[in-house]
C-alpha cells in the first residue's frame, strides 16, 4: 500500500512537470508564430537568423530577457511591485490544471490527460482567471508611474465589464449539459463529430462569439489592448518592469491566451473528440488511439491562436468609450438574451 502511495505521488509531480514544461514551451513558440504570421501579413520574413527557419528565435529572446540587468526603479512600492508580476503568472499557468486535453486512461490511478478532475472545474478556471486582473492592477499602483497606473485602472475596468459577458455567454453551454465539470461537457458533444458541438449542435452559436470578443479583451489583445496602447501609455501597467519581470508579465499575457483557446475548445469545439464523430472506425493500437484525441485538441488550440494573431494583423484598436460601450451596451445583453433563448429552446425540447 505504502509502494502504491508513493507510486501515485511520483507519476502526479511528473505529470504535473510535464505538462507545466510543455506550456511553458507552447507559450515560447506561440511568440514565434506570432511574429512569423503578422510578419507574413505585413508582407515580411519575421524571424530567420537563429536557427533554422528562425525556430531557436524563442530560446535567444528567453536567454536576452533572463540575462538583462534588472532595474528597480526608486519611488515604487518594492513588496507589491515584485509580487505583481508573480501573481499574473501564476493565475495563467494554474487553470491548465483543470483542463482535459484527451481521454481517461489510467496508470496507478494517474490520469494521463489531466492533472485535477474537479466537479466544478469551469468555476475554478473563472475564479482563477478573474484573480489575474490583481497582477496587473497592482503592478500598475506600486510603479509609481502615472502611464502604468493608467494602464492598469484601464486593463481593470475591462476586465470587469467583458467578464460579465464572457461568464454569461457559458451559461448556455452549462445549462445543456447540466454539469460544471469540464469531461462532462465534452462527453455530451462526442456522439456526432462536427454536429454534437456546442458551437453548432447546440446552438450556442451566439456564445461563441460572445465568448470570442470577450476574451480579446480579458487577455489585452488587440483590438482591446488600450491597458498597453504604445501610442499612448508607453506600455502600459508594465512601463517600469525589466528583465525577468517584464518576461513573466509576457508569458502571462500569451499563456492567458492559450487558456483561452483550451477553454473554447473544451466548451464549444469538442475538445478532444474527432470533428468526424463515428464516421471513422478506430485505428491503430492502444498508443494511437491514446494520442490521436490529443492530437485533435491541439489542433483546434492553434486554429484559436491563429485566430488570434489574424486579428492583430488586421484590425484597429478600439477608442476606451467604443470598448466600454461595447461591452455593457451590446455584448452584455445579448449574452442575456442568448440565456433566455437557450432556456426556452431546453424546455420546448423536454416538453
Amino acid at each position: 500500500m505504502q509502494v502504491s502511495i508513493w507510486i501515485y505521488l511520483l507519476l502526479t509531480v511528473l505529470k504535473v512537470a510535464v505538462v507545466t514544461v510543455l506550456l511553458l514551451m507552447s507559450v515560447a513558440y506561440t511568440v514565434l508564430l506570432e511574429r512569423k504570421l503578422v510578419g507574413r501579413i505585413q508582407n515580411r520574413w519575421g524571424p530567420t537568423r537563429v536557427g533554422p527557419f528562425g525556430l531557436m528565435q524563442p530560446l535567444a529572446d528567453g536567454l536576452k530577457l533572463f540575462l538583462k540587468e534588472d532595474l528597480l526603479p526608486a519611488g515604487v512600492y518594492r513588496p507589491l511591485y515584485i509580487l505583481a508580476p508573480v501573481i499574473a503568472l501564476s493565475c495563467a499557468l494554474i487553470t491548465i490544471s483543470v483542463i482535459p486535453f484527451g481521454r481517461q486512461i489510467y496508470v496507478k490511478g494517474v490520469d494521463l490527460f489531466q492533472i485535477a478532475d474537479v466537479n466544478i472545474g469551469l468555476l475554478v478556471i473563472l475564479g482563477i482567471t478573474s484573480i489575474g486582473v490583481y497582477g496587473v492592477a497592482l503592478s500598475g499602483w506600486s510603479s509609481n508611474n502615472k502611464y502604468s497606473l493608467l494602464g492598469s485602472l484601464r486593463a481593470s475596468a475591462q476586465m470587469i465589464s467583458y467578464e460579465l459577458a464572457l461568464g454569461l455567454s457559458l451559461v448556455g453551454v452549462v445549462l445543456r449539459t447540466g454539469s460544471f465539470r469540464l469531461r462532462d461537457i465534452v462527453d455530451i458533444q462526442a456522439s456526432h463529430g462536427l454536429l454534437s458541438w456546442n458551437v453548432i449542435g447546440g446552438l450556442q452559436f451566439v456564445a461563441f462569439f460572445i465568448y470570442l470578443i470577450s476574451a480579446f479583451a480579458e487577455t489585452n489583445r488587440t483590438p482591446f489592448d488600450l491597458s498597453e496602447a504604445e501610442s499612448e501609455l508607453t506600455a502600459g501597467y508594465h512601463t517600469e518592469y525589466s528583465s525577468m519581470k517584464f518576461a513573466m508579465f509576457f508569458m502571462a499575457e500569451y499563456g492567458n491566451m492559450i487558456m483561452v483557446g483550451c477553454v473554447a475548445t473544451v466548451l464549444f469545439l469538442g475538445g478532444w473528440t474527432s470533428p468526424f464523430g463515428n464516421l471513422l472506425p478506430e485505428w491503430g493500437g492502444p498508443v494511437v488511439q491514446a494520442l490521436l484525441p490529443v492530437f485533435w485538441f491541439v489542433i483546434k488550440v492553434f486554429c484559436f491562436l491563429f485566430l488570434y494573431v489574424w486579428v492583430r494583423g488586421t484590425l484597429p484598436r478600439f477608442r476606451y468609450d467604443q470598448l466600454m460601450g461595447f461591452g455593457w451596451r451590446f455584448l452584455l445583453p445579448l449574452s442575456i438574451a442568448n440565456i433566455i433563448a437557450t432556456s426556452l429552446w431546453l424546455a420546448f425540447r423536454a416538453a
